[in-house]
């Protein structure tokens, strides 16, 4: 008997969604740890990550994004 395979099919993101995750990434962590002042980034940091990841976590789960 075939066993079948449940779960969430993952893919990878496409290249313009995982460099954008990248940038917003490093820009949270330079603001972070680096101590340079981005005005918009600088107020949010956490918030700016937690974007970061939510568009990489798309780009995983949904085909084609």
């Amino acid at each position: 008997m075939a066993a079948r395979r449940a779960g969430v099919a993952l893919t990878a993101p496409s290249v313009p969604l995982f460099a954008i995750a990248v940038v917003l990434a490093v820009l949270s962590m330079l603001v972070q740890y680096g101590g340079i002042d981005i005005p918009l980034i600088s107020e949010h940091v956490f918030t700016t990550l937690a974007v970061a990841f939510a568009i990489l976590t798309a780009g995983v789960l949904l085909r084609g994004a």
